[in-house]
This record gives C-alpha cells, structure tokens and sequence, in this order.
C-alpha cells in the first residue's frame, strides 16, 4: 500500500509560510549543497519550472509519483503560468471546493471527501504520495499522514502558517532519517506510529 507522506518545508520555529501563506522567503537563500541533495533524492518535487532550470526534466521519479496539494498551494504557480506544476508526475492533485474545472487536462479536482480520495489512492499500484500543503489540508488529514519529510530551514518568523491546523492532539512519531546541510537546513524523517 502506497504511504501519504507530508514532505514540507518549515522554519525553525515550524511555520510554512507567512501569516497570508506566502512562503518565498523560505527559498530565498538556497544553499547549493541543498539544491544538490533535493534534486539527488527527491528530483519529483521540484517543479517544473525548476525541474527545467536545473537541466533535470527527465529524471525520473524516485519516491513519489502522486502530488496532492490545497488550492491554495496550487494557486501561485498557476498564476504564474504552471497550470500543471508537476506534470512530470503520474498524478496530480488539488483539493478545492471553488476551482470548479481543472485548469489542465493533467490536474484532477477533488472537491468531496478527501479522506476517501486519499485512501483510494493509497489502494492503487505506484510509487508513494507527496503532500504538498497546506495547513489546511494536512490538519484534514492528520490521521492519514504516513510520514513526515520535515526540511528545516535556519530561520525564526515569530508566527505565520504552522505546519497543520490539525488542532492539538498527541500523535506519536519515529526519527527514521536525518541529514544536516551546509546551508544549515536540516531534512528530518518520520515514521508515524500506528
């Protein structure tokens, strides 16, 4: 069975954006090593603007091969042109309840049971699914999360978008990985337990 895996990037303090979601400032200073080691392990998750940036529009997926993310994740890269983000991937996914027509033909919507949506995709043959963001949807998805790829980022912001609005609740984890990188971010791995 495939896993659900919210693999997100985080200030150190745990907030994925701004208070407004905004996330740019996360990116604005990449380490190279960073870079390297993203596009070594996890090439899927960049997109496809990236992907060609970077000379890596054929690399194959390695660990994902189904994105799912909340309309507004979605949202600033479809504004700036990438109606498919992730085309590079078998499927990709957008929860929203206001986006009534895929943008393109290779984006699928889902606008009801996302729970359901998701365990369906879990029962299908493939390689592993990318939660994308956001707090949202994550919190919606609290008990479906398999694991958790945490990429820390050597930044304090006080407040913003946390990593979940899952509401408190004691969900135990085990540390399976940990990579400490020349920029200072740090890429955490956790299995949940069950």
């Amino acid at each position: 069975m495939r896993k659900l895996t919210y693999f997100v990037a985080t200030t150190v303090d745990g907030f994925i954006g701004d208070p407004d979601g905004d996330a740019d400032f996360l990116h604005a200073h990449l380490d190279p090593e960073f870079i390297g080691h993203l596009v070594a392990e996890y090439p899927e998750t960049v997109s496809a603007a990236g992907r060609a940036q970077l000379g890596i529009e054929g690399a194959a997926p390695k660990r994902f091969d189904a994105v799912l993310m909340g309309r507004r994740t979605y949202e600033p890269g479809l504004k700036a042109g990438m109606a498919s983000p992730y085309g590079h991937m078998r499927e990709q996914y957008v929860v929203s309840r206001s986006l009534t027509v895929a943008p393109d033909p290779g984006v699928r919507l889902i606008d009801g049971d996302v729970t359901a949506a998701v365990r369906a995709m879990k029962a299908r043959d493939g390689l592993d699914i990318w939660l994308c963001g956001g707090a949202d949807l994550a919190g919606q998805l609290a008990e479906e999360i398999d694991e958790y790829i945490v990429k820390t980022y050597p930044v304090v912001v006080g407040t913003g978008m946390p990593m979940s609005r899952a509401g408190f609740g004691v969900r135990p984890l085990e540390l399976t990985g940990c990579t400490a990188l020349g920029g200072g971010q740090i890429i955490t791995s956790y299995a949940v337990k069950r």
